[in-house]
């Protein structure tokens, strides 16, 4: 996940994406795997999501947690429900590498505050990428009933951290929440994955007791959004399954409700890059995210979306 229009150099083998953290002073450009991507100098520290980053300011950020709740949805099959969705990254990122560079505690270790992203050859951006699917999909979770909130909304200078996107979903006692991203591996790999927490208890992360409805939540947005997109699972990880588990996500670690992070194609990969960049495909991505969502909030809920 870079904002460098540059192509990277190859990445190394497919465990998990990198995503692109920019040193202050345009140094080589880092892939760090928090955002789920390949990188330069191997796994990273972001939460990105797929090969690919998580808040703060430099003094002390606004939390998006305290912004107003949304509008009342209309009842529907998933009234009552909590959902919250979370774009990754934040096009302005790039503009405070010191802040998204700074380190925050994720249970288990230390990761940037966030990463930049990837972006297509073209110059197309990840967190441009996410912020338009998520929005098309609250909208069809809304329609449902659910009451759906997102970390941010295009309203923050940068970020939130990955600790503050783990915090929005716990202080909302969400009962499902997913992460977008699109990563950022080597040209010639495609595809979508999930990926789902490992079982953490460290320091102040414990995903013990979400990590079988993670799973879930994760096997069903698979399959709902490979119907939707008629993509396929990521051809380089986790043999081919469309679904990983990690334990170096601070935005899962931190987690306290339900969460998988959604790679929704690789940006890097020609092909993946021409779904991503295009708006009826997007459409078709939301409406997986939204049915896959609601199959596990609601059973045939999701059908109807």
């Amino acid at each position: 996940m870079s904002n460098s229009p540059a192509t990277p150099p190859p990445g190394r083998p497919p465990r998990s994406r990198r995503l692109l953290t920019v040193s202050a002073v345009a140094v080589p450009v880092l892939l760090l795997a928090g955002g789920i991507g390949y990188g330069v100098a191997g796994r990273g520290g972001g939460d990105g999501g797929g090969t690919g980053g998580d808040d703060a300011k430099a003094a002390a950020p606004a939390r998006t947690s305290a912004a107003p709740r949304p509008s009342p949805s209309p009842r529907g099959p998933l009234s009552g429900k909590v959902v919250v969705l979370d774009p990754g990254h934040n096009l302005n990122n790039r503009l405070h590498t010191a802040d998204i560079n700074r380190q925050v505690d994720v249970g288990n270790g230390r990761k940037e505050c966030d990463t930049t992203g990837t972006e297509t050859n073209a110059g197309y951006p990840e967190a441009k990428f996410t912020l338009d699917v998520v929005r098309r999909a609250r909208k069809l979770l809304r329609a449902q009933g659910a009451e759906v909130r997102l970390t941010y909304d295009g309203d923050r200078e940068f970020g939130p951290c990955v600790d503050e996107r783990a915090e929005i979903g716990n202080e909302a006692k969400a009962d499902a929440a997913v992460s977008v991203h699109a990563d950022g591996a080597p040209a010639g790999a495609r595809g979508f994955h999930v990926i789902m927490p490992a079982a953490v208890h460290a320091g102040k992360a414990d995903t013990r007791a979400i990590t079988a409805p993670s799973h879930e939540l994760g096997t069903r947005l698979a399959a709902s959004f490979a119907k939707a997109t008629g993509t396929s699972p990521a051809t380089y990880i986790n043999g081919g399954t469309g679904l990983d588990t990690r334990s170096d996500l601070g935005g899962l670690n931190l987690s306290r409700v339900p969460k998988v992070f959604l790679e929704c194609g690789n940006m890097r990969d020609a092909q993946d890059a021409g779904l991503l960049t295009s708006a009826k495909w997007r459409e078709r991505a939301a409406r997986g995210i939204a049915t896959g969502v609601a199959a596990y909030l609601g059973g045939d809920a999701g059908e109807k979306s």
